[in-house]
């Protein structure tokens, strides 16, 4: 309950100290420049350009606060020692390339850059395909969105319930499990299977980046012209046809965006395994190495800082990209 009650106190805050920035903001450049009398022209001027800078400026601050400056310490702290507390060049960065766990951590996300985005966006859009033509689509929306409502944490601790394991002989609380021994089969540690256990960490992930994709992809696909779907439908064109054909073509632009806006989700993807195996039997990725060097037994703050640079330099590029492209969407 305390918790709750912080929750809310601070959602309250947050609205009510944004309504008094607002009003009083405009309070007091009314006060300064008073839109009336002999002036009012000139002031009217001067207040409108002030103005947003007053509503953008808290924004700004917030951003500098906890976006640029983490950024020049964790970059300042990669090229120091553990303690930060003495110069060591790139000595961080030439570790990195030698160790097994990092280059475990690399070859992981990229198998999950593999998947997850491709998987998602391909279930996304066949979702806003299929509820488009039913009558009860938006309640199969609501069902397929409701993953996004839960956070990382909740949906890895669902599916690790899912995937649980008891010994042979025990009732199996596991969904997976359960049904696998209902088969004949001996039931099995799913998170602890090389490789295989990577790929049930990427389902969850995959349940939840669906529903994102399956909203930005049905709105693309109710945009598309009617009259190019009329004039295929009267060339003879089969549903196939029609969609993979006609339709994709015309949101390739969106379909770039939410695969794009997904890699980038997956480059920083920590909590679900944090949860649900921990780095543990091969399924270490970048943030979840940062996070061990950086907070776990002795910290490491020099190596912990040169993985997260690692990261941000992953990252950067594609949300350049997804950026410019998303402007050309709106174009």
């Amino acid at each position: 309950m305390e918790q709750l009650g912080l929750a809310a106190g601070t959602i309250v805050a947050g609205v009510f100290g944004c309504v008094a920035w607002f009003w009083g903001a405009n309070l007091l450049l009314d006060t300064l420049w008073p839109p009336r009398g002999p002036d009012a022209g000139r002031n009217i001027l001067r207040a409108n350009m002030i103005r947003p800078w007053l509503f953008v400026g808290p924004a700004v601050l917030f951003l500098a606060l906890y976006l640029v400056y983490p950024v020049l310490n964790s970059a300042m702290r990669s090229v120091m020692d553990a303690g930060s507390r003495e110069f060591v060049g790139l000595e961080n960065y030439r570790w990195l390339l030698g160790d097994a766990k990092f280059r475990e951590s690399i070859l992981n996300n990229l198998l999950w850059l593999l998947v997850v985005p491709a998987l998602s966006t391909f279930f996304g859009l066949l979702a806003a395909q299929l509820t488009d033509r039913i009558g009860w689509g938006n309640l199969a929306k609501s069902l397929i969105f409701m993953p996004m409502a839960i956070s990382f944490v909740g949906a890895g601790v669902i599916w690790k319930f899912i995937y649980d394991y008891r010994g042979e002989g025990q009732d199996q609380i596991g969904l997976l499990n359960a049904l696998w021994t209902a088969l004949g089969q001996a039931p099995q540690t799913w998170l602890a299977l090389p490789l295989w256990n990577n790929f049930f960490l990427m389902a969850v992930l995959i349940w939840i980046q669906t529903g994102f994709a399956m909203v930005i992809l049905s709105a693309a696909l109710r945009g598309i012209p009617e009259e190019t779907v009329e004039a295929a439908i009267l060339d003879g064109a089969n549903p196939w046809q029609l969609f993979f054909r006609i339709k994709v073509p015309q949101i390739r632009g969106t379909i770039a965006v939410v695969w794009t806006t997904i890699t980038i989700v997956v480059l920083k993807v920590f909590d679900i395994v944090f949860v649900m195996t921990n780095g543990q039997w091969g399924t270490q990725v970048l943030a979840n190495l940062m996070y061990d060097w950086m907070f776990r037994g002795a910290p490491d703050y020099g190596r912990g800082s040169a993985i997260a640079i690692v990261i941000m330099a992953l990252v950067t590029p594609i949300m350049i990209w997804n950026i410019r492209n998303a402007r050309k969407e709106m174009a």
